[in-house]
């Protein structure tokens, strides 16, 4: 397995881990459907909120979340309309990006909430 994919891995489990944390109930994890995918689906009380998950091993190329460009919001957002209409839902929605820098001396855990809107 590619280290970058690895990375990727363990970043998705502390962002997880991290929200149930918060209080968050999670939904789904990698959900997907077509050419969409989300890394993490979650309740935040009523919000249902999609979470992009960013992780990287040093701050050389910038924060993770600096890599969410707008084509990447553009299919956040046509994800959760799709996922909304499949499961009925009715429900305020959120967009976040948790932003993680993770290597042996150390991890950093950034949580932007409602970092852009649908």
């Amino acid at each position: 397995m590619a280290k970058h994919y690895e990375l990727g891995k363990i970043g998705e489990n502390s962002a997880a881990d991290f929200l149930i944390n918060k209080g968050f109930t999670l939904l789904h994890r990698n959900w997907r459907h077509g050419k969409y995918e989300v890394d993490i689906i979650a309740l935040d009380g009523p919000l249902l909120v999609f979470v992009e998950v960013k992780t990287r091993s040093s701050y050389r190329y910038g924060f993770p979340d600096e890599s969410v460009n707008t084509k990447k919001e553009r299919m956040l957002v046509e994800a959760a309309e799709i996922f909304v209409e499949e499961e009925n839902r009715n429900c305020e929605i959120r967009f976040d990006l948790i932003s993680i820098v993770k290597n042996d001396a150390q991890e950093k855990i950034y949580h932007i909430e409602d970092a852009f809107h649908g």
